[in-house]
């Protein structure tokens, strides 16, 4: 399990694109996710993206830095309980916001967010996907990165990344998620992991063979 730690780490994936990864405001002891959750950063088509974006609270001055120096256009929330600080972007940098339809009603932006739904192209040539789990989650599919951005579609427990289960694994999650192999992605990003928040097109692969994570 992971420990909670005032530490923020930052880590380059790709070219033009990192991710942070701080403590969750709301995480408690007890709750099937893990304390520390990951936000990404992106690059691409003379736009910069911020995907489901946290404020840490202490130790946040490098991440500051660098979002300050290459300030984002646009900031993204890819499942309805990923709101976390997407505000905060918006009124600092005056980025544009997107997000899904439908929120909880304990947890809605005040924001207005532009709708994003599967099949539809970003500006900066972001595709918006289909995870299958009816959780309204949209995955973004970065080109230029080769990599697939996810909320709550994967998990990582004990070193093994793993579908998260809904009632409609068999049925709609696992052929939607077995259509993502059409693209050309190397990479997964994932929010929520024990250890590790970046794998492998073949640990996604062994993921859709393995059960679903229950919690």
């Amino acid at each position: 399990m992971q420990s909670v730690t005032n530490k923020v780490e930052i880590r380059n994936v790709a070219t033009g694109l990192w991710i942070w990864r701080a403590e969750h405001h709301h995480w408690k002891p007890g709750d099937d996710w893990q304390p520390i959750v990951t936000s990404t950063y992106v690059e691409s088509g003379g736009e910069r993206l911020v995907i489901d974006p946290l404020v840490p609270k202490t130790g946040a001055e490098e991440l500051w830095k660098r979002l300050d120096d290459r300030p984002p256009t646009m900031a993204a929330v890819v499942i309805p309980d990923h709101v976390r600080d997407i505000e905060e972007f918006v009124r600092r940098y005056k980025a544009r916001p997107y997000g899904p339809r439908l929120f909880w009603p304990d947890d809605v932006p005040k924001t207005a967010l532009e709708i994003i739904e599967p099949d539809r192209v970003l500006p900066g040539g972001f595709v918006v996907l289909y995870d299958g789990r009816g959780r309204l989650e949209t995955p973004l599919w970065l080109p230029e990165q080769r990599v697939i951005v996810f909320g709550d579609g994967l998990t990582e427990r004990g070193g093994e990344l793993r579908v998260w289960g809904s009632p409609w694994h068999e049925k709609r999650a696992l052929p939607a998620l077995r259509a993502l192999l059409e693209l050309p992605f190397e990479q997964v990003i994932i929010s929520h992991a024990d250890r590790e928040p970046v794998h492998g097109r073949a640990a996604y692969e062994r993921a859709l063979e393995l059960p679903p994570w229950e919690g």
